[in-house]
């Protein structure tokens, strides 16, 4: 019998199409196993979210019996990880699936990681398409498992929280993360230091690019940034690793126009690895030269992030 899944959904109930596609998606998967799809409404009103999802909840041509939807409010500490965490208490499903309410996933998405998980493993990601705009962009990691290692010195972009699936009970979302800024980094490093991520190498979620609610909420970002340097100490002892980390939180405070924290941020980044790009982007973002959000736009087009 295959493994019953719950997925966990967090929205705002501000992105209506885009929740509605994400939902759409789950229950499309062609995996044997039950589904059990929960919309964690943070912050409105689960009776409008529910409504505006009734027609996906319910569709007509529904032969997906073993796949069921439900609203619930976030019931945890407001924000995202509580948010998370409400939906994963709410599951009684062997394996816990994440999605963003602005993300889809694509087809043979949750089969293909949950094989994976069979062997014993547990914690699963997989490939992402970025999407920004019309543009698409697959960022694979090139390898079918993700170590400790390979989370310090890249924040690997693939191992996206709509990636995740993993076994209920073994890990929750630190609700403790600053703005919920980073608490699924936090969350792959921890899963990682228990056993390897097994990751499926395709692009099997197309996550929105650049409609993020945190992508320019730099005060926030700035502070995640160093919670994580104080939560994984190893985040400063690899170099490419420390002067990543470090050439975004002197870009951050160039685009808040703090150029001294922004120069100071910068220096750090160039003693910890001299040719980290960040740090004179930085630079030219707090001298006036680029607008931070031009810097953004570019790299969104590409795929990437700062």
């Amino acid at each position: 019998m295959s493994a019953s899944v719950g997925v966990v959904i967090p929205t705002r109930g501000d992105r209506p199409e885009q929740l509605r596609a994400a939902t759409k998606a789950a229950l499309a998967q062609a995996y044997p196993g039950s589904v059990d799809v929960v919309i964690v409404v943070d912050g409105a009103s689960p009776e409008a979210v529910a409504e505006q999802v009734a027609d996906v909840i319910a569709p007509k041509d529904s032969t997906a019996g073993h796949h069921r939807v439900r609203v619930l409010p976030n019931r945890l500490s407001p924000g995202l990880p509580g948010a998370r965490n409400t939906g994963i208490d709410a599951c009684d499903t062997d394996l816990i699936a994440f999605c963003d309410d602005d993300d889809v996933w694509l087809p043979g998405k949750l089969d293909a990681q949950v094989r994976r998980l069979a062997d014993g493993a547990e914690f699963a990601s997989c490939a992402i398409e970025v999407a920004y705009g019309s543009r698409r962009v697959a960022r694979l990691a090139g390898t079918d498992q993700v170590t400790v290692a390979d989370l310090v010195r890249s924040r690997m972009v693939m191992v996206h929280s709509s990636t995740f699936v993993f076994r209920r009970g073994a890990l929750w979302a630190d609700e403790s993360a600053p703005g919920g800024q980073n608490e699924d980094w936090d969350l792959a490093l921890r899963a990682a230091k228990r056993r390897p991520i097994v990751h499926v190498d395709r692009p099997l979620v197309r996550v929105g690019w650049g409609a993020s609610h945190y992508v320019a909420r730099w005060a926030d970002r700035i502070a995640g940034l160093e919670w994580m340097l104080a939560r994984h100490p190893e985040l400063a002892v690899d170099a490419r690793g420390a002067a990543r980390v470090y050439g975004q939180l002197a870009f951050h405070h160039a685009a808040m126009g703090r150029r001294r924290e922004a120069g100071r941020w910068a220096l750090r980044t160039f003693a910890a690895r001299l040719g980290e790009p960040r740090a004179p982007i930085a630079l030219a973002v707090a001298a006036g030269l680029i607008p931070a959000s031009a810097v953004l736009s570019l790299l969104h087009y590409r795929g990437h992030g700062i």
